[in-house]
């Protein structure tokens, strides 16, 4: 199993260095004591994957489909959408993102299995009281459940590649999981390779036949590593207007930091960092389509999506080459209703940042002109 030794190493001195941090201590227990204990018993189940479950020497990832696109932009909606077909896709809950071998799945299944049809339920019914605890108060920003698809690039924090880190601590600056089409060819090879291990792992675990579907904002930095890894994948770019979502998305984040008793001088650094990968996400994904025509992929405007669900998931099937079952379409003119107008409580504004809609407009000047965004001027 990978570990990316570069990554922890850089966490590590940093950390370090945080003197008046009063969490230092509790962090540094984590990266010097738990992180090497938990590496090392990933690993060992990592490898026996291959020993108790031989097929997967030949189980292949065909045909995945990655949803990408800024955060914030209706990439979980659709992805949401696509999962709900579930004879079609496979794809990673949020708790099986916690144990990325193939073994610790099945013995984690095998127990929840015992617990509801020998015990009654007892353990799962603790698991929902701590999940809406921990989860439940944000769930009108992000609707976060253990039992909920997420973002699958989780499944690889055992290998220390996760922005877990840095929104534990600010250092966007000192750790970025999004630039990974500029990596070194070596490191980016064992990225994608540890990653598409996960994803085999995944796909076996639920019958090893469907397709794979991910959601990861962060993968619009990865687009042509996905493709060079995955040379049959097919992509779904989200887009919304980045007026929209890029504050949105700068909120989320000092929510998170803030609660973590971080202050405005701690994270600026990493705010404006987290602003200029924003208009990556934009361009990136963009510029590498356009050098691979033959890839298959498609974009889906936000306004369509939660207008139009239904039409819109149609859309994403046929531009992919995917069927749609009787079954699927049935439950799609079911959701059509609660789908539409789909939006949260989230409250944010541009005015809190340094950011202004006239850079916005600026940077992504032939996006507004491409999706006939409003501007400013037109407001």
């Amino acid at each position: 199993m990978y570990f990316d030794f570069d990554y922890y190493w850089r966490v590590l001195r940093h950390v370090w260095t945080l003197k008046e941090w009063s969490g230092r201590t509790r962090m540094l227990f984590r990266l010097i004591i738990l992180v090497p204990l938990s590496t090392s018993f990933h690993a060992l189940c990592f490898v026996l994957d291959y020993l108790f479950f031989p097929r997967l020497w030949r189980q292949q990832v065909r045909q995945p489909v990655f949803i990408v696109g800024h955060a914030r932009s209706g990439s979980t909606l659709t992805h949401r959408l696509l999962a709900s077909d579930e004879e079609s896709f496979s794809y990673f809950l949020y708790w099986e993102t916690f144990f990325p071998s193939l073994l610790q799945k099945k013995i984690i299944r095998g127990l929840g299995w015992a617990d509801k049809h020998l015990l009654g339920g007892p353990i799962k019914k603790r698991l929902e009281v701590w999940d809406e605890k921990m989860f439940g108060k944000y769930r009108h920003i992000h609707n976060m459940s253990l039992w909920n698809s997420e973002e699958d690039q989780f499944v690889m924090r055992a290998a220390f590649v996760t922005q877990q880190w840095a929104l534990d601590v600010p250092m966007m600056d000192i750790i970025d999981l999004f630039h990974v089409d500029q990596m070194p060819q070596t490191k980016k090879r064992r990225w994608l390779h540890h990653y598409r291990e996960c994803v085999k792992r995944q796909l076996l675990l639920n019958g090893g036949k469907a397709v794979h579907l991910s959601k990861n904002p962060v993968m619009s930095g990865w687009v042509e590593s996905l493709i060079e890894t995955f040379p049959d994948a097919r992509i779904v770019v989200v887009m919304r207007n980045p007026i929209e979502c890029i504050p949105s998305v700068l909120k989320l984040v000092e929510v998170t930091w803030s609660a973590k008793g971080w202050r405005q001088q701690d994270f600026g650094e990493s705010l404006r960092m987290l602003t200029d990968i924003s208009f990556d996400t934009f361009r990136h994904p963009y510029e590498v389509l356009k050098r691979y025509p033959a890839s298959s992929h498609i974009v889906v405007d936000y306004r369509k999506l939660t207008t139009q669900p239904r039409k819109t998931v149609l859309e994403i099937y046929h531009g992919l080459g995917l069927n749609v079952s009787e079954t699927y379409d049935s439950w799609l003119l079911a959701q059509e209703d609660s789908e539409r107008d789909h939006s949260t409580r989230f409250e944010y504004s541009i005015d809190d940042y340094e950011l202004s809609r006239q850079r916005i407009e600026a940077e992504l000047s032939d996006f507004f002109d491409r999706y006939n965004w409003q501007r400013e001027s037109q407001a």
